[in-house]
């Protein structure tokens, strides 16, 4: 049971981090769908880590660190990467000092009203209709190659929002990025990067309270974390490819319907 509780927790991970529908209410909603536990915000923390690995993954080639010392590699491409970790750096800042806020001020957030059902239904709807005026931009004037740190400044404070459940860390960057003038597929790519601080970093926060001795055996946990990563890769490589030919309609036209039922269900209860 620990192992098939844990590997739906990998999966629901893995699906919903990059694609914007928000994995952390999901993971709290399916999880009671399937009369699972809420992992809470520690166990999430830790299999978010295994979606961290994935980005670095997949983009290994791309975006190499190592660029920066390796003989041979063109001036042009060293500014490339320059330009990426330092607008990375930037988008960065605000979700830094918004977790530190709420972290220091707000100790009892993860059972506040915004992490409950109600919030997360409606944060879903909310954001879902973002991204539907989001996907109607036509204006494609940046790019990964070609962008201002100004843009990179505002999507990174509109990462912030997603530390609500139901907004959806994709979903809130790439729709900013969309209205600030981005290409689909780049700001897709910008959003994936843009995870690998700010996913670790909340993610080793959460992590520090976790108590591991209330685990008594860590092998499902470690199946989960490798089940977040394999999905994790296929899911960027999906969506990667999906937002460049068809946007982000079905994505927000889910969320519709995701947000509906679980207000309908509090209602109802």
């Amino acid at each position: 049971m620990d192992y098939f509780r844990y590997f739906i927790y990998g999966l629901i991970q893995g699906i919903t981090e990059f694609i914007p529908i928000s994995s952390t209410g999901h993971l709290k909603i399916i999880s009671l769908l399937f009369g699972l536990d809420d992992p809470g915000t520690s166990l999430s923390a830790i299999l978010q880590l295994g979606s961290v690995f994935s980005i670095i993954w997949y983009f290994r080639n791309e975006f190499n660190i190592m660029g920066f010392i390796k003989k041979g590699y063109s001036y042009r491409k060293k500014a490339h990467l320059k330009s990426i970790f330092k607008s990375i750096f930037i988008a960065s800042i605000s979700i830094l000092v918004v977790g530190f806020l709420i972290k220091t001020f707000f100790p009892n957030y993860s059972n506040s009203f915004l992490r409950s059902n109600l919030s997360i239904g409606l944060a879903s709807i909310v954001m879902a209709f973002l991204m539907l005026y989001a996907d109607k931009r036509r204006i494609a004037k940046y790019s990964l190659r070609k962008h201002t740190l100004n843009s990179s400044f505002v999507i990174g404070l509109c990462q912030s929002l997603a530390i609500i459940p139901g907004v959806s860390r994709s979903g809130i960057t790439i729709s900013s990025a969309l209205f600030m003038g981005w290409k689909k597929e780049d700001a897709a790519k910008f959003s994936f990067l843009l995870g690998i601080p700010s996913i670790s970093i909340a993610a080793l926060v959460e992590i520090i309270d976790f108590n591991f001795n209330d685990i008594n055996n860590i092998s499902p946990l470690i199946f989960g974390f490798i089940t977040t990563i394999v999905v994790s890769l296929i899911s960027i490589d999906f969506f990667v490819r999906f937002i460049s030919l068809k946007g982000l309609k079905v994505f927000a036209y889910y969320r519709i319907v995701f947000g509906t039922l679980i207000i309908l269900t509090f209602l109802i209860h």
